[in-house]
Order: C-alpha cells, then structure tokens, then sequence
C-alpha cells in the first residue's frame, strides 16, 4: 500500500497540468534575470538555469514530452552543453524529462529521498535517477559564482532542496512556494505542513530585498510576496488549530469557507489544490502531531 501512495502522489500532480495543458500548444517562455541566470516557464515546475563559460545548470525538467523545446530555448542562450540537472524533489513536473536529458551526458543530482522516490516507481527509467545525491546541503562552483543547495526537512516532500545563486541573489524554491496560490502538500511523500513553514522561513533568513525568486510554479517573485506566502500558511494553521482544539472534524473543517475567505477572494484556489482541498491538508497534517 505504501508503494501504491509514492507511486499515485509521483503522478498525481502530473496529471494535473498534463490535463490542463493537452489542448493547448505548450510554449517555453524565456525570463532573463541577471547576466547568467534565466527562468524557463512551460508546463509543470520552474525551470532555473545557469549559463557561462563553465556549461549550463539546469534545475528540474518539466515533462519528457516537453524535452525538444526545452532544449532548443536552452540552446538560445548557450551553445555548451548541460553539465548539470538539479532536481527540487520527485515529482514528475520536475523530474519528467531526467531520462531525456541524461541522454546528452548531463549529470543529475537531488536529494537522497529522491532518489528512493524516483527508483520506487516502476514506471521510470534508471536514466531518470540522479547519480549524484546528497543528504543535507551541497555547493556548485559553476560559472563565476557558488551556488548553495540546501534540503529543507518534510516540506512539499521529504526530499525538497533549494538553491540559492550567491553573486547573482537568485533563489529557486522549488515547490516549498506555489506564488499566489495555495501549495500542493504531499502527505504521502513526507510532506507537512510544519516543515512548509520551517522550509520558508529558512529561506528568507538566507535572502534580501533584492533577491529575484524562481518559486516551483507562478511568476517570478520577491522577499515581500514570499513573506505574504508565509503569513498565509501561518495563519491558516492558527485558524485550523482553533478548529482541532474545539474537536471539530475533518470534514467540518474541509467545509468552513470561512477559514480561508480571506485568500479565496485573492484567489488562491485552483484546479487541483482547491480552498476545500487546502484546509482539509491543513487539518490532516496537524491532526498526526
């Protein structure tokens, strides 16, 4: 049974902007934010990517089917080759197009977690497996600046990592910040929402102002909406608290829009993390505490 939940939470979000998507001609957009640091908007998470005289850094790949495009808008800003993929965590927006770009030599790394996530689903390819992973943090010299990688525990999932461009002030947060809308908390892959709110906060002690933000899905960002992302998450679970300690259910919780009207009228709820589906997560992680 638990292989069963690793294996439905790998695809569930996939499936998502899969759906979303498929009549729809998907384009790459490309974001230039410093000399050596671009955003790549597609279908599924962020892509960060480093470019320079050292090769290209490429943080997560979206899905296999994107690959050609992904490459060609890559190819428009460096002719060298991709010498390293960084995944954020596992699941198939991010991770979808490993096995394609590890066919060009490039070498991928993430969090040990993710590679036991990745290798529990029957379903991949060894290509898809990082062959480089680490446990908590790691550093990348790479085109004229450090870049840090550090894992943040039982966040989105038990393997989230974030990487932060030191001369450029870039960060990329991979799912620990869905800008603007509620975040996809995956309880069957270690994630909580303790560790959500302690993954950002670790963040924004490590930034400034100035900061650019590549967050796992929505627009470019900063330290302020990244501060807002958070007081949400708090809030939310103050309110839901509240709801565990006067011994509501979960299913009274699920269906009190009143705990999050506050963010439904700047409309946080989506297709797939819906304002019921956020407090009924809400409910469900701090209810196990």
């Amino acid at each position: 049974m638990k292989t069963l939940k690793t294996i439905c939470s790998f695809f569930a979000f996939s499936i998502v902007f899969i759906a979303c998507g498929q009549n729809n001609e998907v384009v790459i957009k490309t974001n230039k934010l410093s000399k050596n640091i671009y955003m790549l908007e597609g279908q599924g998470g962020n892509i960060g990517v480093s470019v320079g005289e050292d090769g290209v850094l490429m943080i997560d790949s979206q899905f296999a089917r994107l690959t050609p495009k992904i490459l060609a808008a890559i190819k428009n800003i460096s002719k060298k080759d991709i010498k390293f993929l960084v995944n954020t965590h596992h699941h198939g927006d991010h991770t979808g197009g490993n096995a394609n770009i590890s066919k060009t030599g490039t070498h991928i790394m993430a969090h040990d977690n993710v590679y036991k996530r990745v290798k529990a689903n029957d379903n991949q390819l060894d290509k898809s497996l990082p062959i480089i992973t680490f446990n908590n943090k790691l550093s990348i010299h790479i085109n004229g600046e450090q870049v840090l990688i550090f894992h943040v525990e039982n966040a989105h999932t038990d393997g989230d990592a974030m990487l932060y461009f030191t001369e450029s002030n870039i960060l990329h947060t991979g799912d620990t910040y869905f800008n603007e809308r509620y975040p996809y908390i995956d309880l069957n892959s270690g994630g909580s929402i303790d560790g959500y709110i302690n993954a950002v906060k670790s963040a924004l002690i490590l930034i400034d102002d100035n900061t650019k933000i590549i967050p796992g899905h929505g627009k470019l960002s900063n330290k302020k909406e990244y501060q807002f992302f958070l007081s949400m998450l708090e809030n939310l679970k103050t309110l839901v608290l509240d709801e565990i300690d006067s011994e509501k259910t979960e299913d009274e919780v699920a269906n009190n829009t009143s705990l999050t009207k506050k963010y439904d009228d700047l409309n946080y709820s989506w297709n797939f993390i819906t304002s019921k589906k956020i407090r009924r997560t809400f409910y469900r992680s701090l209810k196990e505490k």
